[in-house]
């Protein structure tokens, strides 16, 4: 994959719609089909890799079937964003064991903030691919 250089010129519109879609994939994702299991199994010193491999395979099958509707040729895409959620989720879930952070220390929303923001970085990556590929 290779990123386009910032002195190229993407097409805002198709820039715009895959923020909006994939955005909108992650919001249904990460906060209405993420259960109560997997959002504190996935951070816990042990049995997390269950609650982490659904979650983010939820991502998986999202993606994918967005992909498939949208722009079939991209069906991998669902592949890259499940490596990358994964990545970014056991990072901070490592951090929550590792460190014993609770909801009560201020380290657990500074974590938040930053998956998410890296979350929605890989977004705006792929978005940035997919409107340079026309």
């Amino acid at each position: 994959m290779v990123f386009p250089s910032l002195s190229s010129s993407v097409a805002v519109g198709a820039l715009i719609g895959w923020m909006l879609v994939l955005t909108a994939k992650h919001v249904v994702a990460d906060f209405f089909l993420q259960t109560h299991w997997m959002a504190i199994g996935k951070d816990q010193k042990i049995g997390w890799a269950w609650p982490l491999l659904l979650h983010c395979s939820i991502h998986l099958g999202l993606t994918t079937a967005l992909m498939l509707i949208i722009a079939p040729r991209f069906w991998f895409i669902g592949l890259i964003d499940f490596a990358i959620h994964i990545l970014i989720d056991r990072a901070k879930g490592f951090c929550v064991a590792t460190f014993d952070v609770t909801r009560d220390h201020q380290w657990f929303w500074w974590l938040i903030g930053t998956d998410q923001a890296l979350h929605h970085l890989t977004g705006f990556a792929l978005s940035i691919w997919l409107a340079a590929q026309g």
